[in-house]
């Protein structure tokens, strides 16, 4: 297994991104051109390297299509999180990924926004198309 200078591996690198979570259920849109914003302020997952807990905020935005997502389903899905390691980054765009096999919007947006560790606070936003 291949290590950087800072120890960090190609595991780390690409941890929780095929995990399996549970499915986000979709139901027929019955109106076009409006978009849906979704916040879910208690969002958390385990750091892989570090082994300690993220917390955040994701928010969703998105212009349905066909589908919407159903909310339970996507809270469930979200609370999924809380047991993988992923690294903020790897989340948010495989939230996108997931939301868009989903329900595939005209467009979508995913904005996490985490608590600061070590006197840092990041903000990654993933987009679609």
């Amino acid at each position: 297994m291949k290590k950087t200078r800072d120890g960090y591996t190609e595991a780390h690198a690409s941890s929780g991104i095929d995990a399996k979570l549970p499915a986000i259920e979709t139901w027929p849109n019955q109106f076009k051109g409006y978009a849906i914003t979704i916040e879910v302020p208690e969002y958390t997952a385990i750091c892989p390297k570090t082994g300690l807990p993220d917390f955040g905020t994701i928010r969703i935005i998105y212009v349905p299509d066909k589908l919407c997502m159903e909310l339970k389903s996507l809270k469930l899905y979200i609370h999924a999180y809380r047991n993988i390691g992923i690294f903020y980054e790897n989340a948010v765009n495989r939230i996108l990924r997931d939301l868009v096999a989903a329900c595939r919007p005209v467009h979508a947006r995913v904005i996490g926004e985490f608590s600061a560790r070590g006197g840092l606070r990041s903000t990654i936003e993933a987009r679609y198309p």
